[in-house]
């Protein structure tokens, strides 16, 4: 049974019920549903350098409240993609309530076909969690290449990496928020490299899933009548079974989330 997750995250986005949830899982609230906290996501742009004249592009910017908390802390350029509209705009919204519109600018986008923008148009690439949707892997990861300067840094997370033994049913709840893809140990970091990158880290991040799902569950009991009000019983009932089985598998290292850095080599004289 497919429950609905973004479309009420997105929608209720400014909701007191939302807005509580978030900062009982998160600690820190900058718009995320994901397995990320705000420290994690600073962290990744440590990682991609980025700085105040980087021109950023997030592939999966969600509800965009990362986006637009990563140009207010860093100063830098971000340009989001998302294929829900409900989360760009949003994101716009954000934008200009945290005064960085001239920074900040969504589009809807499919990222799993070619990109529109020109070749070498940014100094970085990241995407939390948003990988797992995509089945033509290799093919992004070539459109992220050729729209990366030379020695530009691309990250990503994948929360989809089989790691243990999981069963269909588990499988089925932990893909009913979606479509996911899921893969074995070793095969993102062998698409990264097939793809022209330079694979400088792929770093297993499984423990802040395991946290982040058990906190979101409990954060969601607690404000459970006034999110029974906006999703109903079922889709209240599929989310809460779906963070359960992520923390399980999370917590017993049978499904891993992984975080992949690489590079394109730099031109020649460039280091």
């Amino acid at each position: 049974m497919s429950v609905d997750l973004y479309n009420n995250v997105y929608s209720d986005f400014g909701s007191a019920a939302e807005a509580a949830v978030r900062r009982a899982t998160y600690g820190e609230d900058i718009g995320q549903s994901s397995w990320m906290t705000a420290a994690a996501w600073l962290e990744y742009a440590d990682l991609l350098r980025v700085r105040s004249d980087t021109r950023v592009l997030e592939v999966g910017s969600g509800s965009g409240g990362p986006a637009v908390y990563l140009a207010r802390q860093r100063g830098c350029h971000v340009t989001g993609v998302d294929l829900n509209e409900h989360g760009i705009a949003n994101g716009t919204r954000l934008a200009v309530e945290g005064g960085v519109a001239d920074r900040v600018v969504f589009q809807r986008v499919d990222a799993s076909q070619p990109l529109p923008f020109p070749d070498v148009s940014f100094d970085a690439v990241i995407s939390n969690d948003a990988m797992c949707h995509i089945v033509n892997r290799m093919g992004v990861l070539a459109e992220w290449r050729r729209v990366l300067r030379p020695g530009g840094r691309i990250l990503f997370t994948d929360a989809m990496v089989i790691s243990g033994l999981v069963s269909h049913e588990e499988l089925a709840t932990r893909s009913s928020i979606g479509f996911y893809v899921f893969l074995p140990r070793g095969e993102n970091e062998r698409l990264i490299e097939a793809a022209g990158f330079e694979l400088l880290e792929a770093r297993d991040v499984t423990g802040e899933a395991e946290v982040i799902a058990r906190r979101w569950h409990a954060a969601r009991e607690t404000h459970r009548a006034a999110l029974l009000q906006r999703e109903g019983s079922q889709n209240f009932d599929g989310l809460q079974r779906f963070l359960s089985c992520v923390h399980r598998l999370s917590a017993e290292r049978r499904l891993s989330r992984f975080c992949y850095l690489a590079r394109r080599a730099p031109a020649a004289g460039q280091h």
